[in-house]
């Protein structure tokens, strides 16, 4: 076997090796683009608060079951003019219900009065309102499939 030989089995071999690292890195980069679950910003507009004072406590719920109980995500807001703009990123495609209340004594919770009427101001995405108790999943959710701005008026 002459030199030249050699040197062209040497170069099929580094190339075969090439072409399959190739075909490697193009298989995982379009299974992870496969397995990529596109996301979307859900923006609160709050309005109509009676004062400024204390925060606004807003939450998104993706599950019934966890309606007005355990938020999917959750945040305070400051309240300027009497309202507060929120917004949740990151969200997936999927139906969701957004409950908030205004703490204006700043304690951290919603106040009620002995009866369990709430004291301070309240409101749930569609303007769900509950009779004779909280406000239902069914009349508060929504479905997420492309950026969304919602507004809730107390």
């Amino acid at each position: 076997m002459d030199i030249c030989t050699i040197i062209l089995k040497i170069n099929q071999s580094i190339m075969n090796t090439l072409v399959k690292i190739a075909v490697a890195i193009i298989i995982s980069i379009m299974s992870t683009n496969i397995y990529a679950q596109e996301t979307f910003k859900l923006t609160i507009q709050v309005e109509n608060a009676d004062s400024n004072d204390g925060q606004m406590f807003v939450s998104v719920y993706n599950k019934e079951a966890n309606f007005l109980n355990t938020s999917y995500k959750g945040v305070k807001s400051k309240i300027t003019n009497n309202g507060c703009v929120v917004t949740f990123e990151g969200l997936p495609e999927g139906t969701y219900a957004v409950s908030i209340f205004h703490d204006e004594n700043d304690n951290g919770t919603l106040d009620s009065n002995f009866v369990g009427i709430p004291k301070e101001d309240y409101g749930c995405s569609n303007d769900a309102r509950g009779f004779m108790g909280p406000p239902k999943w069914e009349d508060a959710k929504f479905d997420l499939k492309t950026d969304k701005t919602i507004t809730i008026k107390l």
